[in-house]
């Protein structure tokens, strides 16, 4: 484990956006968005653009992505009413795995409020045993590397 602290992202280390609109539920007692909507805006980016780029089909398609690992720093809070920028990247690609890192900004922040990673690994709808990358996963990895 690195002892170096890390450090807000700027917005170019990003390769897509996709901005999330926060609800007023999002908010905890403490007036800020609660530390577990983080990673519900993780899921919401990456996987709202491979749909979008046809690169993942979550009612039919026969390779899924399970969530293996997870991690989020905190720089400064964000809170109802804002509209958050998710900025996302491809870090690895392994055989049937992919590490992604998700930078969350308040609209129009040139540094990450948040930033973070998730993998997945990607399996057999059926069998849920992991499987290649799908070409059409592939290619839309590319664009985000």
């Amino acid at each position: 484990m690195s002892s170096a602290r890390p450090t807000p992202q700027p917005r170019d280390h990003y390769r897509a956006f996709r901005s999330i609109t926060t609800r007023w539920m999002d908010n905890d007692v403490y007036g800020h968005v609660n530390n577990v909507i983080y990673y519900s805006w993780f899921d919401t980016a990456v996987n709202a653009l491979l749909i979008e780029r046809g690169a993942l089909d979550i009612h039919t398609g026969s390779t899924v992505g399970f969530v293996v690992e997870t991690q989020c720093n905190y720089f400064a809070p964000l809170a109802f009413p804002q509209t958050i920028e998710a900025g996302v990247r491809v870090a690895h690609v392994g055989s049937s795995s992919v590490r992604y890192e998700v930078g969350l900004f308040a609209e129009g922040a040139s540094t990450a409020a948040a930033q973070g990673h998730f993998v997945h690994v990607y399996v057999d709808r059926v069998s849920q045993r992991p499987v290649g990358l799908p070409a059409a996963l592939m290619q839309v990895l590319e664009t985000l590397r």
